[in-house]
C-alpha cells in the first residue's frame, strides 16, 4: 500500500528555514511529479510549489526566491526547502504526489509555524 510521509514541520523564528520532506514508500512506482500546498487557518488551502515530470519547477509569486521544490528519485522523496520565513507562512504544508503510474496521493500534512 502506497504511503506518503511528510516531516520537517515545526516553530522556526522569521527569517529562518525548514526543510520539508515527503517520502513515497510502498510503490514500485518512482514519482512522476509532486506539488506542495499550504492551509493556514481559516484559509483555502493554496498551491505553493510544483515540479513536472521534466524537472521544472513553479511556484506561488508569495514564495518565489525564497522556497525551493525538489525530488530525490533514489529515495523516492519530495523536498521543500524553505528559506527567509516569515510570519505570513505559517501553515500546515501538505505534498501531493502523482506517480508514474498516475496515481495521486495526498501526505498528512505537517505543521509549519513562524513566530518570534
Amino acid at each position: 500500500q502506497v504511503q506518503l510521509v511528510e516531516s520537517g514541520g515545526g516553530l522556526v523564528q522569521p527569517g529562518g528555514s525548514l526543510r520539508l520532506s515527503c517520502a513515497v514508500s510502498g510503490s514500485i512506482f518512482s514519482i512522476h511529479a509532486a506539488d506542495w500546498y499550504r492551509q493556514a487557518p481559516e484559509r483555502q488551502r493554496d498551491l505553493v510549489a510544483n515540479i513536472t515530470s521534466g524537472g521544472s519547477t513553479n511556484y506561488a509569486e508569495s514564495v518565489k526566491g525564497r522556497f525551493t521544490i525538489g525530488r530525490d528519485n533514489a529515495k523516492n522523496t519530495v523536498s521543500l526547502q524553505m528559506n527567509t520565513l516569515s510570519p505570513e507562512d505559517t501553515a500546515v504544508y501538505y505534498c501531493k504526489v502523482r506517480l508514474t503510474n498516475g496515481w495521486i496521493y495526498w501526505g498528512q500534512g505537517t505543521q509549519v509555524t513562524v513566530s518570534s
